[in-house]
């Protein structure tokens, strides 16, 4: 179920215009990685579960919290009408830019470590859950673009 529920949250993400929205799918995503690494069964799994569930409550939260000053601004959460962004608001859109490469666990970033973490525990546990799990995170980087 939380494979599925990866693969399903990722791909309604992409469809989202929302920005609200394509932040809260990426959280339910999320969530279910962290399932994943719960079910596993193991220490790597469960401890990986632990840090992204840490780490995903900051990235999150701060992800939120850019979006709501932009709309504050803007007065709108479709993604569309912020184009030219990083011209009126070049220091907001490195952090944003920051925040947003956490979310799909850039290497460097906690998010990266809790993700390779479940994703380490759930290899010994079920290597096709595993495999389709790293799709869903590849569809994560494609919404977060």
């Amino acid at each position: 179920m939380a494979v599925t529920g990866v693969i399903y949250t990722s791909f309604t993400a992409i469809r989202q215009s929302d920005f609200k929205r394509i932040i809260a799918y990426t959280s339910i995503a999320h969530m279910n990685l962290v399932m994943l690494g719960i079910f596993s069964f193991n220490n790597i799994g469960i401890e990986g579960a632990l840090f992204q569930s840490l780490s995903h409550g900051f990235v999150a939260s701060a992800l939120f919290l850019a979006i709501g000053v932009v709309y504050e601004r803007y007065h709108t959460r479709v993604v569309k009408y912020y184009g030219g962004l990083g011209l009126t608001m070049p220091l907001y859109t490195i952090i944003f830019g920051f925040f947003t490469l956490a979310n799909i666990s850039f290497p460097g970033t906690s998010s990266f470590i809790g993700e390779f973490l479940i994703l380490a525990g759930s290899l010994k546990a079920n290597t096709s859950a595993t495999f389709l799990s790293a799709t869903g995170i590849v569809i994560g980087a494609a919404y977060s673009l």
